[in-house]
């Protein structure tokens, strides 16, 4: 009976890791071994960095939230907690939104507090 070997789907394996390793550095682009640990490295970080996207954009919308409204006299905490009050459900991102593109609506929604 014939050796079976499992060069063709092995080689198809690495060869998938190297292609996703491409544009690395050095060996971590050309050694398996290496190239495997950058890659499990470099998805731990994409995972890590996908999570940190959302928690920035959220910050980012808060700081513009909270310069809009020290115009007006307030500050954020108070600002969101008079819509709270109100009982005007918006997000983060709807409020910086209007901010942006149509600031008269954000002092219309100020003025009707």
């Amino acid at each position: 009976m014939p050796r079976s070997v499992n060069a063709v789907s092995a080689k198809k394996r690495r060869k998938k890791l190297l292609n996703q390793a491409k544009g690395f550095y050095g060996a971590r682009s050309k050694l398996y071994t290496v190239a495997k640990n950058a890659v499990e490295k470099a998805f731990s970080y994409s995972y890590i960095g996908r999570k940190q996207k959302k928690r920035h954009l959220r910050q980012g919308w808060i700081i513009r939230i909270n310069a809009a409204v020290r115009t007006f006299g307030l500050n954020y905490s108070k600002f969101v907690n008079i819509l709270n009050n109100n009982n005007i459900k918006l997000n983060r991102k709807t409020i910086s939104s209007l901010i942006m593109d149509d600031i008269d609506s954000f002092k219309q929604l100020y003025l009707n507090l």
